[in-house]
Order: structure tokens, then C-alpha cells, then sequence
């Protein structure tokens, strides 16, 4: 029996590597968009990450006739009425490496007191069909902002983000206790126990076509 493709609406290679992880118990063929034919995606400009995910799967599914899965994710700050949110990617203006980010959100909360540092970060996982179905699913980890980077691992905000759960900073956590908490990997378990169902399992094969 032919697996049903599902494309995962990213350039990302680890990205890529972490969907597919999360989904290898579902059944399904996890592909990357370049695998398809897809190497370029619209410029990101929803107000939310459910829009900015949609936008990303939406456009691969337009192109391919393949359900598409994508995400979009983001850190948000008690202390700065929710900010960055969906502009965590670019906090602090275009061209910034993640350290310069850091530092920058940092000073933002310089005179910020422990106790009024909490913090999340948030993702949103989207599929399209090309049936016209969009289902979302999403994932959120509590924490707090730390008054400096601890850890060498991970990437973003990792080193400043102290995980409720973990204790630690995501980047002085290990990758599988990571995924253990983390926002994605939260919402990528809702989308493949959903996949799991006969409503998803319908709505993935629905309207597909094969090559």
C-alpha cells in the first residue's frame, strides 16, 4: 500500500529533520519541499502564527497537490506585552545574528525584576490540503527570561529562555529533553495524534493526487 506524502513546508534542514522524527510513527511519507520542486516561499506577513504557517503550506500545497505541513513560532515576554511574538525572527531590526537579538531583548528588560520576567514560546503548526482544509494545531513552553546566555547548544533565544519545566536554559538542555517540552514539539504531537484518526487520515488523503 502507497504511503500518503506529506510535505513539510521548509528550507530548514534541521527543521526539516525534527518533523520527520516527530512523524515517523504515523504512517506517513515525510518529504521535504525541495524534494518537490519547491525552493523559494512567500514573504511571511500574517499577524499570527497560524497565518504565517498557512502561508508556508498553503503556497506548497497551491504548487504541488500534496498536503503540506508548516510552522511558525515565536518568544513572548510578559514584561514587553507580549513582544516579539511573530516578529521574534526579527526583534531589534533586519541583519542581527541571534546573539545581537539577545542582547538586544536584554536591555529591553534590563531593569526588569526576576519575578516579572516570564516568558513563552509559542508555535503554531498548519496543514493545507488541496481539497481546501487547513486544520492547526499548537504548542506553547513556559519559562522565564534570564538576566544573561547560559548553555552553548541550541539556537535563538535558547541560552536566555530558563525552561519552567526543565529548569534549565533550553540551551543547557540536551536535544531530547528539549523536544520533550518544547512548543513544537508539543504541537507536532497534537497534529500526528490527530493524523492518527480516521478524520485525519481522510482529510490527508483527500483530494491528493500522486505522481
Amino acid at each position: 500500500m502507497t504511503r500518503q506524502r506529506l510535505v513539510v513546508a521548509t528550507l530548514n534542514q534541521g527543521k526539516l529533520r525534527e518533523f520527520k522524527e516527530a512523524l515517523a510513527g504515523t504512517g506517513l511519507e515525510v518529504v521535504a519541499a525541495t524534494d518537490v520542486g519547491v525552493s523559494e516561499f512567500p514573504e511571511e506577513t500574517g499577524a499570527s502564527y497560524e497565518e504565517n504557517a498557512l502561508v508556508k503550506a498553503g503556497h506548497v500545497t497551491a504548487l504541488t497537490g500534496l498536503p503540506a505541513l508548516a510552522d511558525d513560532s515565536g518568544l513572548e515576554v510578559d514584561a514587553l506585552g507580549g513582544a516579539p511574538g511573530v516578529y521574534t525572527a526579527r526583534f531589534g531590526g533586519a541583519g542581527l545574528t541571534d546573539g545581537e537579538r539577545m542582547a538586544h531583548l536584554l536591555r529591553r528588560l534590563q531593569k526588569v525584576p526576576d519575578g516579572e520576567r516570564g516568558a513563552r514560546f509559542v508555535a503554531a503548526v498548519v496543514l493545507a490540503t488541496p481539497a481546501g482544509g487547513v486544520m492547526a494545531f499548537r504548542g506553547e513552553s513556559a519559562g522565564s527570561i534570564l538576566h544573561g546566555p547560559r548553555g552553548a547548544d541550541g539556537f535563538g533565544y535558547d541560552p536566555i529562555f530558563l525552561s519552567t519545566e526543565l529548569g534549565t536554559s533550553f540551551a543547557e538542555a540536551t536535544l531530547e529533553q528539549k523536544r520533550s517540552v518544547s512548543h513544537r514539539g508539543q504541537a507536532l504531537k497534537a497534529f500526528a495524534e490527530w493524523a492518527a484518526t480516521a478524520e485525519g487520515s481522510s482529510a490527508l488523503a483527500e483530494g491528493a493526487r500522486s505522481d
